[in-house]
């Protein structure tokens, strides 16, 4: 069963064509990317799933059925764009999002007191927002996104404002919320991020779908001859290697690309032959990373930013 169909949306701003005839549909309990640049039209795709924008064709169903009023309870949405009261207290502000989603006054403070626990915020629930960090802030938002069990989570950029400790803790949460049979949309520009979680990703540029599909069927057809190299100097060396497709710099180590039919063996004989330190040489699939640039390159730096 799909959680979601969406089906040849499309969406203007004027004469500038935002969305076009985008599709994609989202199993029951599955976790699933949706990924682009800056203006590519991920906002506004998820803003028209929401029924906050309506699009100019095409059609969205929720659970097959055509939206209806009724599912904005079963939908939990954090938009990139923050919308927090500040001068209300901690507590007082969850448990008004919770009421807002039909949850009782006694459920809502009920659920709002169990999860500010899970996140270890207790102590600040009497607070108002505007003393909380950015990131106590965020997780705030997120709490008041799943108060009331949501059977759909549409998350643009969750992870914005947190540290790693509490992005592994959120990336945690996501996880189970998933097993427990939660659909999820995760609009991210941690692409790292976006390949340990998701089952299944929609690339956007530009407003069109250009990858789209299981994420492991969708690296196994980018199955380039990919190698993680940490070497000790000798990079003006390797980047001028005839048999290299392509390199990413990472700082401490190097995503190498290998062109069609050179073997992974011929760059190490290479790196030895100039006596190179090799300190690591891993020879693995190519990254969501890798693929998201290989498509996306820098096209998606130009576009007007009705969205991100």
């Amino acid at each position: 069963m799909y959680s979601l169909e969406v089906d040849r949306v499309n969406k203007y701003y004027d004469s500038f064509h935002a969305v076009k005839d985008v599709s994609f549909s989202i199993e029951k309990g599955h976790l699933f990317g949706l990924l682009g640049p800056n203006g590519a039209g991920k906002t506004t795709t998820m803003r028209m799933i929401m029924n906050i924008i309506i699009p100019d064709s095409g059609s969205i169903r929720l659970f097959g059925e055509k939206f209806q009023e009724g599912h904005k309870d079963q939908i939990g949405y954090l938009p990139e764009e923050r919308g927090l009261y500040p001068k209300m207290k901690l507590i007082n502000h969850l448990q008004f999002l919770g009421e807002l989603k039909g949850l009782s006054s006694n459920k809502a403070k009920e659920f709002s007191l169990q999860w500010l626990k899970r996140f270890d915020l207790s102590k600040w629930q009497d607070k108002k927002i505007q003393e909380l960090s950015k990131g106590m802030q965020q997780k705030v938002q997120f709490i008041g996104t799943i108060i009331h069990s949501p059977s759909l989570l549409i998350l643009d950029e969750p992870f914005s404002g947190l540290d790693p400790i509490n992005t592994k803790f959120l990336k945690d949460i996501l996880l189970q919320l998933k097993e427990a049979g939660k659909t999820i949309i995760l609009s991210t520009h941690l692409i790292d991020q976006a390949e340990k979680l998701c089952d299944d990703i929609c690339l956007i540029n530009r407003g069109e779908v250009i990858l789209m599909g299981n994420l492991k069927e969708k690296k196994s057809e980018f199955g380039h001859n990919s190698i993680i190299v940490k070497i000790d100097g000798g990079r003006s060396i390797i980047k001028n290697l005839n048999i290299i497709q392509n390199i990413e710099n990472y700082g401490n180590y190097m995503e190498v690309q290998l062109k069609e039919h050179i073997q992974p063996g011929e760059l190490l004989n290479l790196l030895v032959e100039n006596k190179i330190n090799v300190q690591k040489f891993e020879v693995t699939e190519t990254s969501l990373n890798q693929i998201f640039i290989e498509l996306v390159g820098n096209n998606g730096n130009d576009q007007n930013d009705f969205d991100n």
